[in-house]
């Protein structure tokens, strides 16, 4: 059917458009009009030209998934149908990808498929979390608490992202700028002072003759030099495709000064959020340990988990598993065993969920203050050494003349 975009009036007389599916004119006039609003005008919307051009789709982010649960559980609260809903969200959606999965997902609602199952056919977006907390919303009939509880724990994951995100910006970048720099010293700059160096006659310092030896090297091998890098990472990248390289990889990032610290507390922090929201939503235990496995993001700790699932299927504690892994620290694992013994396990997750979000924040900033001078002298060491170096010869010559 084609697409309508309209601008008209509603009962406050405050100016409003939108776009909506329909036959003809009339009946967007006619819809329009049973929602209280007089159209002023009316128009089809023009075909895009690159509609079935994938990579130029606008992306569905995050946040764009967050605000569909948020206003989902607003409206549902209302007391509005489900149909309606997803027609209201898909008629002010501006992001063109997501409008067109929510157009599919109002379709198979519409066909009899409940919510979760529409929402399962887009996985990238709607992940299995995400499906088994709206199906447990549904047969509990508490969407539009799920809802709001989903947007609340997507946001809290999003905000803990973006921390170790932005923990790794500084040093990646100054990093790289560390690098740039250094290739254009050695490339463009050295040369200029190796020809002025010639006509000196003597032998120059030792310094500057393996600042020179550098130079030369990199710009007869640098093709060589990049295509190496290239296939360094290439290799690593199918490496840590298989399982013995994930394994490994996994482990070892755990275990490294600093940065694994932070590791093992977002992942603390993410385990205990996602497993008390499932909790608290209604999943059942096994199938929830399944899914946060899944999205642990960490070979390690995934293992740590499915050794937890194992031993509650046969008739365990979730403290005792967790506490032989290694992985979770004591305090945690204790304040579990005292979450299931008073059958308050949901809200001691979220309480040590909220406790290791402190201590992320806490981590990125020990981090951040430890990477700064770290970096600054590793600037200033191989930056200043090879200004260093190649002044040598001009204050031995000076030496000379005086």
């Amino acid at each position: 059917m084609p697409v309508y975009q309209w601008i008209g009036k509603n009962r406050s007389n405050k100016v409003q458009k939108g776009e909506m599916e329909a036959q003809n004119e009339d009946a967007v006039r006619a819809s329009l009009l049973r929602q209280k609003i007089t159209p002023s005008r009316i128009k089809q919307k023009p075909k895009d030209l690159f509609g079935n051009v994938r990579f130029l789709q606008p992306k569905v982010k995050e946040s764009d998934v967050i605000l569909f649960a948020r206003q989902f559980s607003t409206m549902i609260d209302a007391g509005l149908p489900i149909i309606q809903c997803l027609d209201i969200l898909y008629n002010q959606q501006n992001n063109s990808t997501f409008k067109k999965m929510l157009k599919q997902v109002k379709e198979s609602v519409e066909g009899g498929a409940t919510l979760a199952e529409a929402l399962k056919k887009f996985p990238k977006h709607f992940d299995d979390l995400f499906v088994n907390m709206v199906a447990a919303g549904e047969a509990g009939g508490i969407l539009d608490a799920i809802l709001r509880r989903l947007a609340g724990y997507m946001e809290k994951a999003a905000r803990l992202k973006s921390k170790v995100k932005g923990a790794m910006t500084y040093p990646l970048v100054t990093l790289a700028i560390a690098v740039i720099v250094l290739a254009v010293i050695l490339i463009f700059v050295i040369p200029v002072f190796e020809e002025m160096f010639a006509d000196f006659g003597s032998e120059l310092p030792v310094p500057t003759q393996v600042v020179v030896a550098m130079s030369d090297m990199v710009k007869s091998k640098i093709l060589y030099i990049i295509g190496a890098a290239i296939l360094f990472m290439i290799a690593f990248k199918k490496y840590y495709a298989t399982e013995k390289g994930r394994d490994a990889v996994d482990a070892l990032m755990l275990k490294l000064p600093v940065f694994g610290m932070l590791l093992r507390k977002v992942a603390v922090a993410k385990f205990s959020r996602t497993m008390g929201t499932m909790l608290g939503s209604g999943v059942a235990i096994l199938e929830a340990l399944d899914i946060v496995a899944k999205t642990a993001g960490n070979r390690t700790v995934e293992k740590a988990i499915y050794n937890v699932r194992s031993g509650i299927a046969e008739g365990r504690t979730m403290a005792d598993p967790l506490n032989e892994s290694g992985v979770f620290p004591p305090m945690v694992c204790q304040m579990i065993s005292v979450g299931e013994s008073t059958g308050a396990l949901d809200a001691m997750l979220e309480k040590i969920a909220d406790f290791y979000d402190e201590e992320v924040d806490q981590a990125v900033e020990n981090m951040t203050a430890l990477i700064e001078p770290v970096m600054l002298v590793f600037l200033g060491v191989t930056i200043g050494g090879l200004v260093v170096a190649m002044y040598l010869p001009i204050f031995k010559m000076a030496g000379a003349i005086s």
